[in-house]
């Protein structure tokens, strides 16, 4: 044995075992370990450091070369690997998509991310015009760019159709190897590009649109991207060939669920990628919430994942979050903004988690993202309900030639019964706004919260007349005003201002009687009116609570039961025991509420007369006598007189 090979054989390697006594031995400890290029150099640099034999060195220096090529090979699989993880990923997502739109915009939007790149776009063949057209855009800002048609060959698309092979520019504008035009080229600096990618969609040996990636600023595309690119084009064609779809995509699922199986397999953060991707879309199928999104990630992600609003988040991080468009560290966790068309809807907020990898990082991001989806939809359905509310409460009081039977169907599907008693309340602010505007937003917030009171009372609401009318509900054992005054509360307090209420006397059947909802809104006007000419602002209140002047406010003048709940306890008392009470008070009123007068008028003793005023006051109460009673009772008495022989 040579002298070096005792002396490999003597020295221990760095885990204390003895190495083996070959030149290979060092580099495969470094593949093994999955060293960076760097230290490939390092066997070799020690070997001349030791005074080794030339020989040995030699050997050495093939052995890292041929380490060095099996590395790049390992680095090429691996990025193959990644490359087919998001091509499955892309197939997986199409495959839910029902329509040919929904689908290439889902291509071109995972190209733009894939590739990281400011825009994306792709372009559709008009064979009937003989040109090109933009059909999605991606990250575009221009209008005049997303609306683009293209002439055969002009552009850099059309070097692309005209050729069906990829084409690159580093630098659009400098670039003379296609025909550049007025128009094309207006909407590229419109839009700010610089580097242009295009790789042609191709059916069979046809060319039928193009498929973009650009960046707004200087940038060499690599022979990977421009591979990765075309292999979206290929499923942007396949999408829009209905007919071929479904043949290519289940041989091309079947060899990525193989890949997908062995990315899992060697990857954990792909696979809590993927944990929380199923998830988060079982969430959205069965209807969950912003806070079951949140508890999904604080799984996932091994923390503490709260969605807050927007004014209870950190500002500074917040808006750092909104402006870069990705989740953002803050003290011991990081910040998502959860935001839908520029708007800021709130944020998750993730706490206990200092580090993050870019995988978890975009998770927490797509969790935001599908955090704003729900959010827009339960507003947006939240809308359409309140417009349909109003639209039938509209149908109501405008078309009442409606079949009853359509009406009652139409709120059933709201959850309200058109055929119990109901309520018509006139709803309206009682704060004067500067301008135009603030007040028309003021009105569109008074309609937002009477349609979210009307949706949980099971009722209709809409807006009418500069304000908001409401037909709700009346519970058993409720009246007309006390609905009245808790709605003026209930809707002073959404909206932070006054709201006065007018309401009608109940209404029966709705539905069967559109006629009676017509008038119970015009009665809760004049309700409505009446308080605000009082000065009772922010209350709210029926027309029995005025006396004798709801006989005025009222729609159906409801005389009998002004006098039923003036004097009915009187008139009830003596039916029941044939006393003369109602005869005793008009006689008291008539001889000027004088007891002594009125004993002579009866021809009774003065105390059988005070003995009969004080059942009376036991029955109206102590202030029967006071002058706003007094008068009530008086027009109760003349009318109770006046309806007829058998009740004077």
């Amino acid at each position: 044995m040579s002298s070096d090979h005792v002396q490999s054989a003597e020295r221990p390697t760095d885990d204390g075992a003895a190495p083996p006594g070959d030149a290979e031995a060092p580099f495969l400890d470094l593949l093994a370990r999955g060293a960076t290029a760097d230290a490939y150099e390092q066997p070799v640099l020690r070997a001349r450091a030791e005074g080794r034999p030339a020989e040995r060195i030699a050997a050495l220096e093939h052995a890292k070369l041929l380490a060095l090529r099996v590395r790049a090979e390992l680095e090429g699989r691996r990025r193959r690997e990644a490359e087919l993880s998001a091509l499955f990923e892309t197939a997986h997502d199409l495959a839910g998509l029902r329509d040919v739109d929904a689908v290439l915009q889902a291509i071109v939007q995972r190209a733009r991310s894939l590739l990281g790149t400011d825009v994306a776009y792709l372009s559709l063949n008009d064979p009937a015009r003989g040109d090109t057209y933009m059909r999605v855009t991606e990250g575009s800002v221009a209008a005049r760019f997303q609306q683009l048609r293209l002439g055969m060959g002009e552009g850099l698309g059309g070097l692309v159709a005209q050729t069906a092979r990829p084409y690159v520019t580093d630098d659009y504008f400098r670039d003379e190897r296609f025909r550049h035009t007025t128009t094309i080229d207006a909407g590229v600096r419109d839009e700010g590009l610089v580097a242009i990618l295009g790789v042609p969609l191709m059916l069979g040996p046809h060319v039928i649109g193009v498929l973009f990636a650009a960046d707004r600023r200087a940038r060499v595309f690599e022979r990977e991207q421009i591979a990765l690119l075309g292999s979206f084009a290929a499923l942007a064609a396949a999408a829009i060939d209905t007919a071929n779809l479904l043949t290519e995509t289940r041989s091309a699922l079947a060899d990525l669920e193989h890949a997908n199986e062995i990315i899992k397999d060697r990857s954990g953060v792909i696979e809590r990628a993927s944990d929380v991707h199923d998830r988060l879309a079982e969430l959205v199928l069965r209807g969950g919430g912003v806070h079951d999104v949140a508890a999904a990630v604080s799984e996932v992600l091994d923390g503490t994942v709260e969605f807050t609003e927007a004014d209870a988040a950190p500002a500074e991080a917040l808006e750092a979050s909104r402006a870069e468009g990705h989740a953002v560290p803050h003290r011991d966790g990081w910040i998502a903004a959860v935001t839908a068309g520029g708007e800021l809807l709130g944020a998750l907020v993730l706490r206990g988690h200092p580090r993050l990898d870019p995988v978890d990082q975009r998770t927490l991001e797509r969790a935001a993202m599908v955090t704003s989806l729900l959010l827009l939809a339960r507003r947006s359905a939240a809308e359409a309900e309140q417009r349909v509310r109003g639209e039938l409460l509209d149908d109501l009081l405008d078309a009442r030639d409606r079949d009853p039977r359509l009406l009652r169907e139409r709120a059933v599907r709201l959850r309200a019964d058109l055929d119990a008693t109901h309520v018509v309340l006139a709803a309206r602010l009682d704060t004067a706004a500067p301008d135009a505007d603030q007040e028309a937003d003021a009105r569109r917030r008074l309609w937002s919260a009477a349609s979210h009171l009307a949706a949980t009372r099971q009722g209709l609401a809409a807006a009418r007349d500069g304000g908001t009318v409401l037909l709700l509900p009346l519970a058993p054992g409720d009246t007309a005003t006390d609905l009245a005054r808790r709605t003026a509360r209930h809707l002073g307090t959404a909206v932070h201002e006054p709201v006065t209420v007018g309401a009608s006397a109940p209404v029966a059947h709705p539905a069967a009687d559109p006629d009676a909802v017509v008038a119970g809104y015009e009665e809760g006007r004049r309700c409505l009116d009446a308080l605000r000419l009082l000065g009772r602002t922010g209350d709210g209140a029926a027309a029995e609570d005025f006396g004798f002047l709801g006989l005025l406010l009222a729609g159906d003048r409801d005389i009998g039961g002004f006098v039923e709940r003036t004097i009915g306890q009187v008139v009830a008392y003596d039916a029941r025991r044939g006393t003369d009470l109602v005869r005793t008070l008009d006689a008291y009123f008539a001889c000027g509420m004088s007891p002594a007068r009125t004993k002579d008028a009866l021809h009774v003793h003065v105390n059988t007369v005070a003995q009969r005023l004080e059942r009376v006051g036991r029955l109206l109460g102590d202030d029967w006598q006071s002058p706003a009673r007094a008068l009530e009772i008086q027009l109760a008495l003349r009318l109770h007189r006046l309806a007829g022989p058998a009740q004077s």
